[in-house]
């Protein structure tokens, strides 16, 4: 049981003394040997070997990041599908979208398509320039009413806005019973 201890010990003084320059002194009883920091009657000095130290390894300098391939900026976005002023005919809200752009949508890059209808931005970021904005988008976030608006953008990764097309109002005619 001592002997564990005495190990510990004995490794703690020497992590410790060198880093503290304090000399290690030895003296020997029944178990074995004793290490301390104080001499006593009979102890001898241990000396220990320099530090096996190594220094971190100097962080290389960080180089600029280098630009990409230069890609064209975005000139073009507009609404084809719905037409500004057009009626569109749907008792669930379910809309087809067309969108011109120029150039093309660089998603490689991480760039989409985002949606807004009646100033409220729908969850979904798109990738293609034909798509529809769904029933139950619709219903979580169009006014109650015939007439809504439409906008849409093209964001990067980080959500900020690269173009953003001219806004179209149309309406929306359900049909009923009557």
């Amino acid at each position: 049981m001592r002997k564990p201890i005495v190990v510990f010990l004995l490794a703690a003084s020497l992590v410790a003394a060198p880093a503290a320059a304090q000399p290690v002194y030895e003296t020997r009883d029944r178990a074995g040997p004793v290490f301390s920091d104080r001499p006593a009657a009979g102890a001898t000095e241990v000396v220990l070997p320099p530090l096996n130290r190594m220094d971190s390894p100097a962080e290389p300098p960080v180089a600029p990041a280098s630009p990409g391939p230069a890609v064209a900026a975005y000139t073009t976005l507009n609404i084809v599908q719905p037409g500004n002023g057009a009626t569109v005919h749907s008792n669930t809200g379910q809309l087809a979208v067309q969108l011109t752009l120029e150039p093309a949508l660089q998603t490689a890059r991480g760039d989409a398509i985002v949606v807004k209808l009646d100033n409220t931005r729908l969850p979904t970021r798109r990738t293609t320039l034909n798509f529809e904005i769904t029933a139950a988008e619709w219903q979580g976030v169009a006014a109650d009413s015939a007439e809504h608006q439409l906008e849409v953008a093209v964001v990067d990764q980080a959500g900020a806005a690269l173009i953003v097309a001219p806004s179209v109002r149309f309406y929306v005619h359900r049909a009923s019973r009557l």
